[in-house]
């Protein structure tokens, strides 16, 4: 049996809290009386709530991400299980989106784990120390482009399936990245 780590759990103190109370009113002290630790452990594993909450969603896409490729896992099936993963944490990304400051410097994090992930995949499969400059171009307008949909989509603007959402994601890959995401 896998014990969850101090950081795990803390993170899950932090979503249950997120549930019922405003992100930018949570304290460090709530998270850890929630849970049963002491703000000297939370301080070992994060710098602040906002440490945590970027932990999180790096885990989180890292989860996804790493199954590309195994056993027929398509970049498709990667994609749904990301709407999928939004839609089942809407309220919380809700939550984190309107109620955290600096609304734009989250945005604009996202995308830069999203466009970690795919230059670290890219370079795996290509077999490549590095990738040129003009891919890596293509891969930012791709990840910036469709983590603020995916804003939009969380906060309600669109009304999509998550289905529909790995759709346009997918539709809206560009030419020179499809030959290593997509299954033609």
């Amino acid at each position: 049996m896998k014990r969850k780590t101090a950081k795990e759990l803390l993170a899950e103190s932090f979503r249950e809290l997120a549930e019922h109370k405003s992100i930018d009113k949570i304290t460090v002290r709530e998270i850890t009386d929630n849970c049963g630790y002491s703000p000297a452990t939370f301080y070992r594993q994060f710098r602040d709530k906002y440490d945590l909450i970027a932990w999180e969603y790096t885990r989180s896409v890292a989860e996804i991400m790493e199954q590309i490729g195994s056993e027929g896992y398509s970049w498709r099936q990667t994609l749904l299980d990301g709407a999928y993963s939004f839609q089942e944490h809407r309220d919380y990304l809700k939550n984190l989106l309107l109620h955290t400051s600096g609304h734009e410097s989250f945005v604009l994090y996202m995308a830069e784990i999203n466009f970690n992930a795919l230059i670290t995949y890219l370079l795996t499969v290509t077999g490549r120390q590095e990738l040129d400059e003009s891919m890596e171009m293509y891969i930012r307008f791709y990840c910036l482009g469709t983590v603020s949909l995916t804003c939009e989509w969380i906060l309600g603007k669109y009304h999509a399936t998550p289905e529909e959402l790995a759709e346009v994601y997918e539709r809206s890959l560009p030419e020179p990245l499809r030959p290593y995401l997509l299954e033609e």
